[in-house]
């Protein structure tokens, strides 16, 4: 039986609310999703790391990021139950600002019980940077370590934008604005100015080796001029403790009043449901998509860190 216009109308109007309703509930869900996997990452567990007397081996491992959660984790173990703590260090470094805080986070954890740095590979620049934060350095015979020194790098691109006939014009509030930026040439100025910043944050590396390590003079100056130290150097130049590994580290926390028998526990970076099942980037897609860009990048920024502060402690070799 054929419809007239009329009842045509209502079907497509009943469909249009089915569609609106359906969307609604999608969007509705993934709402939640959204709001419950922050709420998780930043409150989820009431008692976070392990419970009762142990050691706490805590991993520094690869390019030394910004990074919230190990901020955290560090922040929790200083008000754990651990008797000591095994710092497990295997990194050439990285943000200077980001080394930092590591170095001011383990100082706040060894406030109450001993901490041992042991280096694995390596542990140079601002991986050296969290060793020294630790009370006693236990490293290898071929462990590198060192690299105590400052760097900022940026690529000069303006012989190439030349070539392709692209000139890159700016007006600028002062002439130091924005410089060096790599699309024009830098100026005695710019690099004066530059040099002035990674000169300053040089000065506090030094001052932190120096305090930590007991140098000054002549044996501070042979150690910080850059260069990579083995682990059978370092010794000689009172850069680490002692050669050894893990078992060498528990045993001077014996010394230190930690009970041997104790269990080692490792404390790691609690994650969200999300990340667990690899779900973060969809997460934040899903929370850009219902306009929430806020709650999108705090899901991006928790979930990993991509950007090294500007000035670099870090090693690597030429090439």
């Amino acid at each position: 039986m054929p419809l007239d216009a009329d009842a045509i109308l209502d079907r497509r109007a009943l469909r249009r609310r089915l569609a609106f309703w359906r969307i609604g509930a999608i969007a509705l869900v993934g709402l939640v999703i959204v709001v419950g996997a922050l709420s998780f990452g930043r409150g989820g567990e009431r008692v976070p790391g392990p419970r009762g007397p142990h050691i706490a081996k805590v991993e520094i491992s690869g390019v030394i990021f910004d990074d919230e959660k190990r901020s955290k984790l560090l922040a929790d173990l200083a008000k754990s139950d651990a008797k000591g703590v095994l710092l497990m260090i295997d990194s050439p470094g990285g943000g200077v600002t980001a080394s930092e805080d590591i170095y001011e986070a383990v100082r706040r954890v060894a406030k109450d019980r001993p901490v041992a740095a042991v280096v694995g590979t390596l542990a140079a620049s601002g991986g050296y940077v969290a060793a020294i934060a630790a009370d006693h350095i236990v490293a290898r015979k071929t462990s590198i370590t060192g690299s105590i020194g400052v760097l900022a790098q940026y690529p000069n691109f303006t012989e190439l934008l030349k070539t392709v006939g692209v000139q890159v014009e700016s007006i600028k509030s002062s002439p130091l604005k924005a410089a060096p930026n790599g699309v024009e040439p830098t100026s005695p100025e710019a690099r004066k100015a530059l040099e002035a910043l990674i000169l300053d944050s040089y000065a506090w590396f030094k001052s932190v080796v120096a305090e930590r390590r007991g140098l000054e003079g002549p044996a501070l100056a042979g150690v910080s001029d850059g260069r990579v130290f083995t682990g059978r150097q370092a010794i000689e130049l009172k850069l680490v403790d002692e050669i050894g590994g893990e078992p060498e580290a528990i045993a001077w926390l014996q010394t230190k009043g930690v009970d041997a028998s104790l269990p080692v526990k490792e404390w790691k970076p609690k994650s969200s449901p999300f990340e667990r099942f690899g779900a973060a980037s969809l997460a934040a897609a899903l929370a850009d998509a219902f306009g929430l860009h806020a709650v999108a990048e705090s899901i991006r920024r928790t979930g990993e860190t991509l950007v090294l502060d500007g000035v670099l402690a870090i090693w690597h070799p030429a090439g």
